[in-house]
């Protein structure tokens, strides 16, 4: 939320006396190397082969990545698995009606007959991970463009993925480290058969809403359950009646005993993107061009969408995910632009890298290094304008439902109109399910006045660089340019596109008026002039020679690569913050049922409880889940280092067992994806007690905690 080969000996000095307890995310095949020793001082209780081992069952068989963009871990011989509310949130928010809506009310599966199916959800199960940086560094040399490089890179990994994947049983990636001095494989296993189990109520697990998003203290129980299903061998298939839980190679301990300040906490996970490395131009871009553009298409896009969504419940299923991802970022973003500014980051980054030019001009180094850093500064200087305006349209693609719709929709009618008959009826059914899906997914009002609202302000606001023709000719007669498009566009009408499957002609898409646009937008975006297109290139070949020779002259305090949604490790404490008067706890690193009740606002759709759940704290009805000190548990803090992608990894003591569920970090630390502060990051976790609390005594079912091992102690 880390070649590390070149010699053990030399690998050990260069990066084993930099390791500090809980900064870096690093990867597991190190830790016996790296890190072992020092987690072991801090409480580590297990050898580095039971976190990680090919030839032997480990820790890592236990975490998944959940559906490509958070992670998962299981807790039962029966493939039972646990993730955040967030993680799971499209899958419950696609299974729900109004009528039946598992999103507001919640939903518990009786018996496994009753989880229930979505469309689209798999996990991923980590196998094996290898070094290829000599090999794949070998087909390269310093007189390719970046285009030539990369051309050389991909088909030596095709190679590598296809002799790995054992004839499709899994699936192999390849992925660059260090801004590709460094690459390693991935090998993993995919399951699709995936079926919710149980999920609290939205005011539950979403409880403080966008107001508390990234905020200390947190009341949020930002859980929900899962079960992966298999072929009666135990293989990945898809979805059939007749599949049976996974047995797993591995499953976590529960362990309720509770968790005090200082006891060792460790995460496993698949963080997603971190950008350590990112030089000081970078840093000055995002805050005063990009983020700011970001956050205010973002909040453009948000507002028309919660006008529609506070309307009806029907209305508010629709976009409740794609408003909860938008407002999860917009957030994010602008957290990044103040703790970025104050913490003067970019001046930080400035002052290293002056040290390093000055190295880099040493007549030793001057051939290799000595232009690089300005060749980086001015790509950042000349693409400023281009950053913000893209950000703006980036925000409207996102927003809107029609922004892309030429590239999600329109080249696949295209395809369909120029197949032939049989090509044709083989595709109809996978087309009309699409379209169906499509038109359930939007509400024609809504998206009239996103698109109306985003094109505004990307026309108004994008002033530094030129805006798609298309949006030119607008020439704000926006609210009149939008009625039109909505009123000639077959995109916008289930009944004409479906129509269009009858008779169906090349023409009538390419000269649709929103597929014209959308058309327009993307070329737009992904246009540049030679000028950039030279500058991008150099700045390639620049930054990764920046990053090789930061390494090289042991200026940088980074020993480890940035994330990249591989499977890392991070240790640390559980540790308080400074005391805070918005919580009631005795010492600021937990938070308490009382807390959460005190936030208790009868009707906000923010702060909203249940009679039950009031009733059931006044009563301190908290049965074996209470602490020893007699209050309920509901969120705790550790100083590990994580981030995106982060969301539903297992917070795990000394041995190994599961403590709490990792969902989100704290805004006065927002700039942990450029810099690690030690004194502020913290990493904000549900505790597994109040988890099994709302599921055995809130929710009533208590067969689900049966399943899973649970200790005391």
């Amino acid at each position: 939320m880390k070649q590390f080969k070149i010699t053990l000996l030399a690998f050990v000095l260069m990066f084993g006396s930099f390791a500090r307890a809980d900064e870096g995310m690093w990867f597991l095949m190190f830790i016996d190397r790296l890190n072992h020793r020092d987690m072991e001082k801090m409480g580590l209780q297990l050898t580095a082969e039971e976190i990680y081992s090919i030839n032997n069952h480990s820790l890592k068989d236990a975490i998944v990545q959940f559906n490509g963009g958070c992670t998962a871990e299981v807790i039962s011989k029966d493939g039972l698995l646990l993730t955040n509310h967030h993680c799971g949130y499209d899958a419950i928010a696609e299974l729900s009606t109004a009528e039946s809506n598992y999103l507001k009310n919640g939903y518990w599966a009786a018996t496994k007959k009753d989880e229930l199916k979505p469309k689209s959800l798999y996990v991923r199960f980590f196998v094996r991970m290898d070094d290829v940086s000599k090999r794949i560094l070998a087909k390269v040399n310093p007189g390719m463009t970046e285009a030539e490089r990369e051309k050389a890179i991909a088909a030596e990994v095709a190679l590598i993925e296809k002799e790995n994947n054992e004839g499709g049983k899994y699936t192999v990636s390849v992925r660059s480290f260090f801004q590709g001095n460094e690459y390693y494989y991935f090998v993993y296993q995919d399951y699709k058969d995936v079926r919710l189990v149980g999920t609290p109520p939205e005011n539950v697990g979403k409880f403080g809403g966008d107001t508390d998003n990234w905020e200390w203290p947190r009341h949020t129980g930002d859980f929900s359950m899962f079960r992966v299903y298999a072929d009666a061998s135990g293989n990945p298939a898809d979805y059939n009646v007749n599949n049976v839980p996974l047995k797993p190679k591995q499953h976590l301990t529960v362990n309720i005993g509770g968790v005090q300040e200082n006891d060792f906490a460790m995460i496993l996970g698949y963080p997603g993107r971190t950008n350590r490395w990112m030089p000081a131009g970078g840093i000055e871009q995002n805050v005063k061009f990009a983020y700011p553009a970001w956050v205010e298409g973002s909040k453009a896009g948000m507002d028309q969408m919660k006008k529609y969504m506070d309307q009806s419940d029907a209305l508010n299923l629709i976009y409740a995910s794609k408003y909860a991802g938008v407002a999860n970022y917009w957030k994010n973003r602008q957290g990044m632009i103040d703790a970025l500014s104050k913490f003067q980051t970019a001046k930080l980054k400035a002052e290293q890298e002056a040290k390093f030019n000055k190295w880099a001009n040493k007549p030793a180094n001057k051939e290799k290094y000595g232009n690089i850093v300005a060749t980086i500064n001015n790509y950042y200087k000349l693409t400023n304008e281009k950053a913000r305006h893209d950000n703006y349209l980036q925000q409207l693609l996102r927003c809107s439902s029609y922004g892309t719709i030429s590239r999600s929709f329109g080249k696949q009618m295209v395809a369909y109109a120029n197949a032939d008959a049989a090509t044709r009826a083989q595709m109809r059914p996978e087309l009309e399910e699409a379209i169906k899906a499509f038109f359930a997914e939007l509400y024609l009002p809504a998206e009239k006045d996103i698109l109306r609202a985003e094109l505004a302000l990307y026309a108004t606001k994008s002033v530094g660089y030129q805006i798609a023709p298309s949006v030119v000719a607008i020439n704000g007669e926006y609210d009149k340019y939008v009625n039109s498009l909505f009123l000639l566009s077959l995109f916008t009408s289930e009944e004409k596109m479906m129509a269009f499957l009858d008779f169906p002609s090349e023409g009538m898409i390419t000269n649709d008026p929103m597929y014209k646009l959308s058309e327009d937008l993307i070329v737009h975006i992904g246009s540049k002039s030679d000028e950039i297109a030279k500058a991008q290139n150099d700045y390639s070949a620049s930054f990764r020679l920046l990053v090789q020779g930061l390494r090289e002259s042991k200026l940088a305090p980074i020993q480890y690569p940035d994330a990249n949604s591989t499977l890392r490790l991070t240790y640390g404490k559980v540790k308080a913050l400074p005391a805070d008067k918005r919580n009631d706890a005795k010492v600021n690193y937990y938070t308490t049922m009382d807390g959460l009740v005190k936030k208790y606002k009868k009707g906000d759709s923010e702060f909203d409880l249940e009679q039950k759940m009031l009733d059931m704290a006044k009563a301190k009805d908290f049965g074996r889940y209470s602490d020893k000190a007699g209050y309920m548990p509901v969120c705790f803090l550790t100083d590990n280092d994580i981030t995106g992608g982060n969301s539903g990894s297992p917070v795990l003591n000394g041995k190994g067992e599961l403590i709490g569920l990792a969902f989100d970090g704290n805004i006065e630390a927002m700039a942990g994806d450029v810099i690690f502060d030690k004194k502020l990051q913290r990493t904000i976790n549900v505790d597994i007690r109040y988890v099994l609390w709302l599921i055995d005594k809130y929710a009533g079912a208590k067969h689900i905690v049966d399943e899973m091992d649970i200790v005391t102690k």
